[in-house]
């Protein structure tokens, strides 16, 4: 039987991107509880020298635990793709097999973290350096997952600079990976503005698989001026899905009207119920949000003004709840 979560790329994809320590489960849930995302792609699951226990896969993805059709499911219908980050073949292999024991509606392969940590133990972009190995990787996997499970891979346009961005783009597509998503900057480039739309468009016209353009985009326009340079209807958004929870819909239809700020107070009581190790630790995490909030809503940066010296998890719920009563 078909998986009901394979994509059919006849339309535009808006994907919620995967970031480390941004996009966990109860960020995940927040965001697509108003965001029309097609999917969503998890925090990469670190592959090293074993094939990882239930658990791990349950800590990052506790989605896999949902029963019946939400399963591997945010509570609000959305996929979450579980990525893995690693640069065995055999290990990769063997743990996307684990990762599709336990449910996962696709697999995705990280080649593009720009992390030191990770980029020193040979994980992430750095092995953008050495096409067949993401080739072997790829392979690997497409040829130990169903059939019917897709396998795409995230890279960035090379590591230094852009000199193999053809040549990894073959590698991916020869492996028969399920579609490429790009971040259209190197991993010297970093984070820092701008990205290199243009840059994905030579693969868009020299590949046969459906491409995924990612990086630096905030606001409606910049989404149209994406599409158009890179030449593809396909994005996936990072930051600026935190910053504006709602750019999706906009993305998907102009006259969508904007999420109102009393709405978006409901949707922060809603991450500061959320599970976490500790009180403090969600309370930090919700500081993190809020200051990129401040990018999109000025009431955000009046909030940050008295949030960002509250300590304990019931201040800052009394806090939200105040504002809402305003």
């Amino acid at each position: 039987m078909p998986n009901p979560n394979y994509p059919n790329f006849s339309t535009p994809k808006t994907v919620l991107a995967p970031m480390e320590g941004l996009t966990d489960p109860v960020m995940r849930s927040v965001l697509t509880s108003i965001g029309h995302y097609d999917w969503t792609v998890s925090e990469f699951i670190r592959v090293t020298q074993t094939v990882l226990p239930a658990h791990v896969f349950y800590k990052y993805v506790p989605e896999l635990k949902h029963e019946g059709e939400l399963q591997g499911k945010t509570i609000h219908n959305t996929p979450v793709h579980i990525q893995l980050l690693g640069s065995n073949p055999e290990l990769m292999a063997q743990n996307a097999i684990k990762a599709c024991e336990l449910k996962a509606p696709a697999i995705d392969l990280n080649f593009g973290c720009p992390a030191k940590t990770v980029n020193n133990h040979r994980g992430g972009s750095v092995l953008l350096t050495e096409p067949e190995t993401v080739y072997q990787i790829i392979h690997a996997v497409r040829q130990a997952v169903p059939t019917d499970t897709p396998v795409s891979a995230k890279i960035r346009l090379g590591y230094e600079d852009t000199t193999l961005t053809a040549e990894i783009g073959d590698a991916v597509q020869s492996a028969n990976a399920s579609w490429l998503t790009v971040h259209a900057r190197t991993k010297t480039q970093g984070y820092k503005p701008p990205a290199y739309w243009e840059l994905i468009e030579p693969l868009t016209k020299r590949l046969t698989l459906p491409i995924i353009a990612n990086g630096e985009i905030w606001k409606l326009e910049q989404a149209l001026r994406c599409r158009e340079q890179a030449n593809t209807p396909h994005l996936m958004l990072g930051r600026g899905a935190v910053t504006r929870p709602d750019l999706v819909n906009k993305i998907k239809d102009n006259s969508y009207q904007n999420l109102t700020w009393q709405d978006l107070l409901k949707l922060q009581i809603d991450f500061l119920n959320g599970e976490a190790k500790s009180d403090s630790m969600i309370v930090a995490r919700y500081k993190q949000w809020l200051g990129m909030l401040t990018q999109g809503y000025s009431e955000a940066e009046i909030l940050w003004q008295t949030a960002k010296r509250v300590k304990t998890l019931d201040e800052m719920l009394d806090l939200l709840n105040l504002q809402i009563k305003k």
